[in-house]
């Protein structure tokens, strides 16, 4: 009965499969082969005036970039050197030294040119570019949203290294300074020797170099733009006669204006303004002049160097401040004369308490 069995479920089963047909691979025949090579000409033929139709707008797209950014970098750089030619045309004139600085004019020009060429290419380039994506049907949401919280970051983190460029930027495009001026930037002065979008450098008093970022000045002072004021205080004594000293002094402006080169360093004449304060023994008077820009300090120093000569001459004495006492060589008679005493006077009460007791003679009794 178990043979009977075993023989019904072997039957109901089936016979069972060889190893060759369960390993060997299935291979396409010619007709599946024919079937898929015109189903993919078929999707090439119903597909390829879409390809076609976005790569002509990407490549115009390009094209156009590509042309748009050289027009625009040519046309920057003739105005760049058109400005250069222009600092070379005056340069060459008389006013050429006083009212143009080559290396400044070449600085900021190229400083502006560079900025000009760097905010050109990125927005022709970043338009085209993101052009090109809208081509291929990419959505841009996402991306200007991940772009914008990239700036974000970016420019929370170098915050102090966009507020420097910018700075820089400003003070360029509007002139504040440049190279061979004299200014005082609150945080450090001196003569600037080179103008940068981030840093400027500076030479001060002493040879020292100082490198100041842009973002750190709040303020300027130029030293160097216009005209500068020199100024002498004369100080002397109060006896002396106002009218010859003023005389002294017309007589040193005068010469002065006429020699060079202090004539050309000189914008206007040395003018006397009179006494600039009066005290008990002593007065001050004000020589001013206008000058040109830097040079305040050396005519300044050559005009007390003839005032004091001129005064020599003239036997004008100069105190040394403003309540120095005049002093005299005459010796003073009484300096070898004692104070008076209390005890010289034999009257006063001091010389008759300081008077010895004699000693009273014994009475008889």
């Amino acid at each position: 009965m178990l043979l009977s069995v075993s023989s019904a479920v072997l039957a109901a089963a089936g016979p069972s499969p060889s190893p060759s047909s369960s390993t060997a691979p299935a291979v396409p025949s010619l007709q599946d082969a024919q079937e898929s090579a015109t189903h993919a000409a078929s999707w090439v033929e119903e597909n390829w005036s879409t390809w076609l139709a976005i790569g002509l707008k990407v490549l115009l797209i390009l094209v156009i970039a590509a042309v748009l950014r050289k027009v625009v970098l040519r046309a920057i750089t003739k105005l760049i050197d058109r400005m250069n030619r222009t600092v070379q045309a005056v340069d060459g004139t008389a006013l050429g030294g006083l009212l143009v600085n080559a290396e400044r004019r070449r600085q900021r020009s190229q400083a502006i040119g560079s900025v000009l060429r760097s905010v050109a290419s990125f927005v022709i380039l970043g338009t085209a570019a993101l052009m090109v994506l809208s081509a291929f049907q990419i959505n841009l949401a996402p991306l200007l949203a991940s772009a914008g919280v990239a700036g974000v970051a970016i420019g929370f983190g170098a915050r102090n290294l966009v507020t420097d460029f910018l700075s820089g930027v400003f003070m360029i495009l509007e002139d504040q300074y440049g190279v061979g001026d004299t200014i005082d930037a609150g945080v450090a002065s001196g003569e600037v020797i080179e103008v940068g979008l981030r840093v400027t450098k500076l030479r001060g008093d002493n040879g020292e170099i100082w490198y100041v970022r842009n973002g750190e000045v709040k303020r300027i002072g130029n030293l160097s733009q216009g005209w500068a004021t020199a100024g002498v205080d004369v100080t002397v004594k109060a006896s002396e006669d106002l009218d010859r000293l003023k005389a002294t002094l017309d007589e040193v402006a005068e010469k002065m204006g006429k020699e060079e080169p202090w004539n050309e360093l000189l914008w206007s004449p040395i003018e006397v303004l009179g006494l600039d304060s009066v005290l008990l023994d002593s007065m001050v008077v004000r020589v001013s002049a206008r000058t040109m820009p830097g040079k305040a300090l050396a005519v300044e120093r050559e005009l007390r160097w003839r005032i004091k000569r001129a005064f020599d001459a003239a036997d004008i004495r100069i105190v040394g401040g403003a309540t120095a006492p005049a002093d005299d060589d005459t010796p003073d008679p009484t300096a070898v004369v004692a104070a008076p005493s209390a005890l010289a006077n034999s009257a006063s009460p001091q010389a008759e308490a300081a008077t010895p007791l004699t000693p009273s003679a014994p009475t008889p009794k």
